[in-house]
């Protein structure tokens, strides 16, 4: 049997083995805490990852679309066909492309063809109540005008309103005439009291410089002044391709000195005829005034060749000089649909041949829309 001595050498051997095992136990719960502890912070590290990585994926797909994005902006003539521009890459998405593919297909019609057998140097075709362009040739291409200007000089004198006003011819107009090569004239008699509204149709109808001349020196006041009211109209229209430097279309001081284009002619062509009273007046195929207190008697007829001819035509105006050959702003109305047209620089001796020209272009438009 063991002796009392070595039971307590075995006794104080245990004690001191004790806390050697407790270290031991202790440090090994300490690691696999820790171990526990790690993993579940490393698997939420990968969700994060996991997480971006999705975040990532949904933007690059986003990305394709934004880079597809289009603006569309009007152009200058305030038409229907948009301009189409895309942004971001230079490709965009299949899907964009295929919108700006039909856009282009469903713009071709009207662009591409048009009417056939003419010539002219300029010209358009819109549909005057929305003023999209359905054909066109020199849209924004500036050129001279002739008598067409006479549609400004118009609109200047009746949004100034009075038109029962009298005015009396003056005779300062002998001499502007006579400073001009062949103006077209009403046969205005020096002297004689008219109202604003007969002096327009004197105006528009025989195409007048004369009437013209008279209007500008009274409502301007003064012929300068009567130009700078009609480019300031101008401008509040944004007509940013058109200029006048006189207020009947007479090539002066050059032939070259006025100008507009087919798209700036077009906006005020459908201003104008939304006056009623300029509607109604350029509508007339003949005007005549009897003689009274203070007036001879007048006849005018309209130099539209379409008035009276082609069915539906509504007006509106003249123009030619040597430099901007025939032109002709018109309009007709068929089946309820009513379309504005200009042409110009048309060939030829006479106005009149714009009318089989302006035949063509309406007839045109309204057999595809």
């Amino acid at each position: 049997m063991p002796s009392h001595r070595d039971a307590v050498r075995a006794l104080l051997a245990v004690l001191v083995a004790l806390p050697l095992v407790a270290a031991a136990v202790l440090l090994a719960h300490a690691s696999g805490t820790a171990s526990r502890l790690a993993r579940p912070a490393h698997s939420a590290s990968q969700g994060d990852s996991a997480a971006q990585a999705a975040s990532g994926t949904r933007t690059a797909a986003r990305t394709p679309a934004a880079a597809g994005t289009r603006t569309v902006a009007p152009t200058r003539t305030g038409t229907e066909t948009p301009t189409v521009a895309p942004t971001g890459t230079a490709g965009g998405t299949p899907a964009a492309g295929a919108e700006q593919a039909a856009t282009a297909r469903h713009a071709a019609p009207s662009v591409a063809s048009g009417p056939a057998g003419i010539q002219v140097k300029g010209a358009a075709l819109a549909n005057a109540a929305t003023g999209r362009i359905l054909w066109s040739t020199g849209l924004n291409t500036q050129r001279p005008i002739g008598s067409i200007v006479k549609v400004m000089t118009a609109l200047v004198v009746i949004q100034a309103g009075d038109l029962n006003r009298e005015i009396t011819v003056p005779k300062s107009v002998i001499a502007y005439l006579k400073s001009q090569n062949g103006p077209s004239t009403a046969g205005l008699i020096v002297g004689d009291r008219l109202t604003t509204q007969e002096l327009l149709e004197a105006l528009l109808l025989p195409s007048g410089c004369d009437a013209a001349y008279t209007l500008a020196e009274a409502y301007g006041p003064g012929i300068d002044g009567f130009i700078a009211k009609m480019n300031a109209e101008a401008q509040r229209l944004g007509l940013t391709d058109t200029f006048f430097s006189n207020f009947d279309g007479m090539p002066w001081p050059s032939e070259y000195s006025t100008w507009s284009t087919p798209a700036n002619l077009l906006t005020l062509g459908r201003y104008a005829m939304s006056y009623p009273v300029f509607a109604a007046i350029v509508g007339q195929a003949s005007y005549s005034l009897p003689a009274g207190h203070g007036h001879h008697g007048y006849s005018w007829q309209n130099t539209n060749p379409l008035i009276g001819v082609y069915p539906g035509a509504t007006g509106i105006k003249t123009g030619d000089t040597r430099a901007a050959g025939n032109c002709l702003l018109f309009e007709a109305t068929q089946h309820g649909l009513t379309l504005i047209g200009v042409t110009l620089g048309t060939p030829g001796d006479d106005i009149t041949v714009t009318g089989p020209v302006a035949t063509r272009v309406l007839n045109w438009g309204f057999s595809h829309f």
